[in-house]
């Protein structure tokens, strides 16, 4: 009979053990997959494989991406969420993923807060407002009086309709008093033509990519929407520094693992990408990519994504804009 219970003990104990998470005393043994929510060769993609790239080096083990896109990236935060807890699934979460989607949609798959554990922010990549070179206004000033001697006759463009940049201009247009005319393309590189022959007014845009046009005379950058001035544009003054002290628009992009990952596994992630971070050379790469570094605690990253929901529900609420 003793024999008896003893292997049924062995038996619970066995099975107890099964249903635990991965230990972390031997983690990482084997590859991790990172799951990048956007296309491969997109910004966020490339920081994303940067940043993995390095972190491969560090754990000993390869960190592979994983595009899995659709539904404004939502498609690939439901896998995240849904991914088993061990330490083995990674995932690139942006400010489209963590804050504007949940403004405009309480029907998530998943829940941005709940489901997901924050491991560190990478960094935050401002947008720059350019303009057709012919539009008579070279400062934000004159651009906004332009707006109001002529209202709703100006218009911007954006990636579309309830994306980052669409919230940009809104939230703008709201703060400056102005009404201006939202233009939703399909594709940057289709809305960056028309900008730059007459077509389109201005743009809230990624900074690395437009840099080029800037530079040639093919667009006039009036402000950035950091807290800071861009290095690599200087002499354009930001938002807050034009009026609106208030103003931030940041394309950040951040690390997180499913909710139930150890604690042990979820602070080496973090105190690896925090030296990844701290690097020059890291954070030279992500200024030519448009981002500046950001590490920080996990804490911040969570406080930050709540701040940013409340903020966006309200400019959607404001500017009557639907997710499509």
């Amino acid at each position: 009979m003793v024999r008896v219970l003893l292997m049924l003990l062995a038996c619970v104990l066995a099975c107890e053990a099964a249903a635990q998470p991965a230990s972390d005393a031997g983690w990482p043994d084997k590859p991790i997959r990172l799951i990048v929510p956007f296309p491969a060769g997109s910004t966020a993609d490339v920081v994303g494989r940067i940043l993995a790239q390095k972190l491969s080096v560090r754990l000993g083990q390869q960190v592979i991406a994983e595009n899995r896109v659709g539904a404004s990236g939502n498609i690939g935060m439901d896998a995240l969420a849904k991914a088993a807890p061990d330490g083995y699934t990674l995932g690139l979460v942006t400010a489209s993923t963590h804050a504007v989607a949940p403004s405009l949609s309480a029907n998530l798959p998943y829940d941005p807060l709940k489901d997901f554990r924050p491991i560190s922010m990478i960094g935050g990549a401002p947008y720059v407002l350019v303009a057709y070179p012919g539009l008579p206004a070279k400062t934000l000033a004159e651009l906004i009086a332009l707006a109001k001697a002529k209202p709703g006759t100006l218009n911007y463009g954006s990636a579309g309709p309830a994306s980052l940049a669409h919230l940009a201009g809104a939230s703008f247009a709201s703060l400056a008093g102005i009404s201006i005319t939202h233009v939703p393309y399909k594709s940057s590189a289709q809305s960056v033509i028309d900008l730059m022959t007459g077509r389109l007014d201005m743009q809230f845009a990624t900074i690395a990519p437009t840099l080029p046009n800037i530079r040639a005379g093919q667009l006039r950058a009036l402000v950035t929407t950091g807290k800071q001035r861009v290095s690599a544009l200087p002499d354009v003054p930001t938002v807050a520094e034009s009026g609106f002290p208030d103003y931030e628009v940041t394309l950040w992009v951040a690390f997180m693992v499913p909710a139930a990952t150890p604690d042990a596994i979820a602070a080496r992630l973090h105190s690896e990408v925090t030296t990844i971070l701290s690097a020059p050379e890291t954070k030279e790469i992500l200024q030519s990519h448009g981002y500046v570094a950001e590490p920080g605690p996990p804490e911040a990253l969570t406080e930050r994504i709540r701040t940013e929901i409340a903020k966006w529900r309200d400019v959607v609420a404001k500017a009557g804009i639907r997710a499509e």
